[in-house]
């Protein structure tokens, strides 16, 4: 059993595509740009827009966009259309009661992230909630999971999982010397997390129970 979980935000905790899309969408439209493909902004949930983003709207415009979409994600609503994936609750809790240590580590700026675990009511579950910084100056999932490890004191990576649905969250748990657990049911792209190396790849968020060595009772709650 892994003493330490560390969970992606965005396509693992809960499903957000529909604020930042909406957001994104607005974004285009604002600053004349074509609107996106669905199979385009499917690959764009998870990194950080500032990495993804140049290829479709150059370098001249990539900051105005993310401004535009920053104010609508924020005035308009959007950071708060995120919900739960359905089983996602009962893994945490049975992970709590097994005694594990659990974090966030997010690609989401840290300022948009900590709101929306609170306001998904998962706070209580994470010792902290790490992101990227507003200003982009950490470009990789590396990055935020080393900015997660630091505030958690003397962690043993032998005995850390991620749990993330991009190939991002594979490379940057890898570079930790961290396993990274598949979150099959999120925004990955078809045979994105088996290419990257994530094992095992789980189809729902209830199938984390047995790979975190928790097991569900007779009642049918998850128990250590």
């Amino acid at each position: 059993m892994a003493p330490l979980v560390l969970f992606d935000l965005d396509g693992t905790l809960s499903d957000s595509a529909p604020g930042i899309l909406a957001a994104l969408r607005h974004a285009f439209a604002v600053n004349g740009l074509p609107p996106l493909d669905p199979v385009t902004e499917q690959a764009l949930l998870g990194p950080p827009f500032y990495e993804s983003l140049p290829p479709l709207v150059g370098e001249a415009k990539l900051w105005d966009v993310i401004g535009a979409y920053r104010e609508h994600y924020v005035d308009g609503g959007g950071m708060y259309r995120a919900t739960a994936y359905d089983g996602v609750r009962e893994v945490l809790a049975a992970a709590r009661t097994a005694g594990l240590r659990m974090a966030v580590a997010t690609s989401k700026p840290e300022h948009y992230a900590v709101p929306i675990v609170e306001h998904l009511g998962f706070a209580e579950f994470f010792e902290t909630v790490g992101g990227d910084e507003t200003d982009g100056s950490l470009p990789t999932k590396a990055l935020v999971i080393e900015k997660v490890l630091s505030r958690l004191g003397d962690v043993d990576p032998a005995g850390t999982v991620m749990i993330g649905d991009r190939e991002h969250d594979v490379y940057g748990a890898r570079e930790h010397g961290i396993s990274c657990v598949g979150a099959g049911w999120g925004y990955g792209l078809p045979g994105e997390l088996s290419a990257a190396g994530a094992s095992p790849i789980c189809a729902t968020p209830r199938d984390l129970l047995p790979v975190l060595g928790l097991t569900r009772g007779e009642s049918g709650a998850a128990t250590a």
